[in-house]
């Protein structure tokens, strides 16, 4: 008896392995979500600025680099060199 009480046992723990991984796999969508949203929340900010300030023409290239520049040292560093050149 003990030897079937192991069998059930072992499709139990598989069942819930497999409820476990669907779960994971779930919060692993929902930490991608998370994470997109936040790199991408100072962007209505960033419009909203922009909106309300007269711009030069600027070209493709340079307002990419601005932009890159903004995702990958973060508003206040790109704000604060940006001052700097007075």
């Amino acid at each position: 008896m003990a030897r079937s009480r192991n069998v059930v046992d072992l499709a139990t723990i598989e069942a819930r392995r497999e409820a476990l991984k669907a779960e994971l796999a779930h919060l692993d969508e929902q930490a991608k979500a998370a994470e997109q949203t936040a790199r991408d929340a100072g962007r209505p900010v960033l419009t909203a600025a922009l909106e309300r300030v007269k711009i030069a023409a600027i070209d493709k290239a340079d307002a990419r680099a601005i932009a890159t520049a903004i995702s990958k040292h973060g508003g206040k560093a790109v704000a604060s060199q940006l001052a700097s050149l007075g």
